[in-house]
């Protein structure tokens, strides 16, 4: 009975040796093949691939230059007597704007049509005689002679008349040049003399200036190598001229492109253009420089994405595409062009696609992700 009992207990024991054994080293590995629990991901920015019209253009330096510019001086001697203008003025083609003292000038115009009635009279008085002659001739009572040298004596009084014709006009003409009047349309600038001065035709400097700033050009240039590529896309219309701030951000307006210079600058191997902008709310201004961007094409429904999407790597560039399990796909792809923030894609990324837009440093390929925030600018 002992045995029996003894042989139990020994079995009971052997038993439970085995058992925990079996669980020491079966439960480890089943614990080990089941998945561990997921984690909360990597926080990331997101944002959407957007399909964009996007302008191809060139980028230049360009100078602001007035459609025309006059600088305005006397053509005659005298005293100025009246300024009739303000500085800074916009003023119409015609406009009276400095007087001289035009005393001088009338006094000249009285005297050429003084002198004209008086040449006048003598021809009238050699005409007549003329005709007397012309009678006596025949009847021997005056010599053909004396006919022929008074027949000269009316060609020349009449020569004196038109000689007087031409005094006259002149002084007409000096007369009015007394009155300064505008000659274009445009807004003028700071005066120059003051009344009480005296003014000659042959003085350098000018009175006031001129410029006519509506419409209003911008000149700039561009390496020759494009002078082709704009020909080309010239010839489906006038191509579209920006015009940026000093910032490069701030649109000051927007024209066309209206000259192409006839020649290539050899020395800097570059080509000369000129736009034409209407500058209706004068925010272009002479003398300016501005940033210019010629339009060549648009990009229609390009794909784009802020350019912090894209990084460098040993492969090339690439991006985090984000799939529909919250992980990332390492993506291989080609920029275009990076323009105002933007990466224009040419091959890797569609319309429509979620993409990481910061927070790629922490990122490998399949990792999980949890998308903290929507990138400012971005579609979706």
């Amino acid at each position: 009975m002992k045995r029996t009992a003894i042989a139990a207990v020994l079995t009971l024991a052997l038993l439970a040796i085995v058992m925990s054994w079996v669980i020491d080293t079966v439960a480890p590995s089943a614990e080990a093949q089941s998945p561990p629990p997921s984690g909360p991901g990597v926080p990331v920015t997101a944002g959407t691939v957007a399909s964009t019209d996007v302008p191809v253009f060139l980028n230049a330096i360009g100078t602001v230059q007035a459609y025309n510019m006059v600088t305005i001086k006397s053509r005659v001697d005298g005293q100025i007597v009246k300024v009739a203008f303000a500085e800074g003025q916009d003023v119409k083609a015609g406009t009276a704007l400095i007087q001289i003292d035009p005393r001088p000038f009338q006094a000249l115009l009285d005297q050429a049509m003084a002198t004209k009635q008086k040449d006048e009279a003598q021809l009238a008085s050699a005409q007549a005689d003329l005709v007397r002659w012309a009678e006596l001739v025949p009847q021997g009572v005056k010599s053909r002679q004396t006919y022929d040298q008074q027949k000269a004596l009316v060609q020349q009084l009449q020569a004196t008349v038109k000689a007087d014709d031409a005094q006259i006009e002149t002084a007409r003409l000096n007369l009015s040049y007394a009155d300064i009047r505008a000659p274009i349309d445009g807004r003028l600038g700071m005066r120059l003399v003051d009344a009480g001065n005296m003014v000659r035709a042959a003085d350098a400097a000018g009175l006031v200036t001129i410029s006519q700033i509506k419409p209003i050009f911008v000149s700039f240039t561009v390496p020759q190598e494009n002078l082709h590529k704009i020909h080309e896309k010239q010839a489906g219309g006038a191509l579209a001229v920006v015009a940026f701030g000093g910032d490069n951000k701030t649109q000051l307006a927007e024209g066309k492109l209206s000259v192409i210079d006839n020649a290539i600058d050899q020395p800097t191997g570059t080509i000369r253009l000129k736009a034409t902008f209407a500058n209706a709310e004068e925010r272009l201004w002479p003398g300016e420089f501005v940033n210019v961007r010629l339009v060549l094409s648009v990009r229609k429904g390009a794909p784009t994405v802020p350019a912090q999407t894209v990084q460098d790597g040993p492969t090339g560039q690439y991006a985090y595409v984000i799939k529909d399990d919250s992980t990332v796909e390492r993506r291989q792809v080609e920029v275009a062009t990076v323009q105002d923030g933007l990466a224009v894609i040419g091959k890797g990324l569609s319309p429509g696609e979620k993409v990481v837009v910061e927070g790629q440093y922490r990122l490998t390929n399949g990792a999980r992700v949890k998308v903290e925030a929507a990138a400012r600018g971005a579609a979706g």
